[in-house]
């Protein structure tokens, strides 16, 4: 539970309350970050063509960097990092397998969703709750994490554009159901995702399984939602934030051995 995630009061009272604040005032000021991001992306994106067509570039310029810089060599590590006694039941594939599910699932629930159309009303309903849930286990596999400083930093940058990417999609679709309910439940998905991540401590073994299902379907979110299409992609945003996330990463990678 929650207590065990928190050094005992034998140490220093200034050492405590570190930890007290990293543990849980930076994740919170991340998951309202998170949320704030869904009361406001369709605010945030510019309204004239060329601009929103840029926004998105860079967008996906960051989210494509992220998935290869930083997503990918993450699920090589835990697979690589899986201790004993499964270490003996693994064939270096397994984390990628989850991940691959995820793609799998995420992809099969929204062709249900959309092949089942029953009125525009039940369609929203199934895509939020969807969403909703997506939403839980990304803030869960950021704030268990247990990061803070440079690290909150990064993933707000990284995390930050997929969810106005996520929000401004369900806005433009469901735009009076988003704003009366959407919101407010994508908002809860991260709080719940939040709640979760500060009272349980699973085993390391079970926050790569949930990793990398996440990682799954963000990557299926990424190229299916956040990449725009080849007509609406200005290259030299896109390559732009590519080169200059992918330095970003690699550069704090390396001087802070994540």
């Amino acid at each position: 539970m929650y207590n065990n995630r928190i050094s005992p009061p034998s140490q220093s009272n200034s050492t405590y309350l570190q930890e007290v604040i990293t543990l849980t005032f930076i994740p919170f000021l991340i998951g309202l970050v998170f949320i704030a991001i869904h009361f406001l992306s369709h605010v945030l994106l510019p309204s004239e063509r060329l601009k929103r067509m840029k926004w998105f570039s860079f967008s996906g310029g960051l989210a494509v960097s992220y998935i290869f810089v930083y997503l990918l060599p993450t699920l090589h590590k835990m697979q690589t990092n899986i201790d004993e006694p499964y270490r003996q039941l693994t064939m270096e594939s397994e984390m990628y397998f989850i991940g691959l599910l995820g793609v799998v699932i995420f992809l099969g629930i929204q062709i249900t969703v959309r092949q089942n159309y029953v009125s525009h009303t039940s369609s929203f309903w199934s895509a939020i709750t969807f969403y909703a849930l997506y939403n839980a286990l990304v803030s869960y596999t950021v704030l268990s994490f247990e990061v803070s400083g440079i690290q909150a930093l990064f993933y707000c940058f990284a995390i930050g554009p997929h969810f106005v990417a996520v929000a401004y999609d369900m806005w433009k679709e469901f735009p009076e159901e988003y704003n009366k309910y959407g919101k407010y439940l994508l908002g809860a998905g991260i709080v719940a995702g939040w709640l979760f991540a500060l009272t349980f401590d699973l085993s390391p073994l079970f926050k790569s399984l949930i990793f990398s299902f996440v990682s799954g379907a963000m990557i299926f979110n990424v190229f299916t939602h956040e990449l725009p299409s080849e007509k609406e992609t200005h290259f030299l945003t896109f390559a732009a934030a590519v080169f200059f996330y992918s330095a970003v990463t690699m550069s704090l990678k390396f001087f802070f051995e994540w």
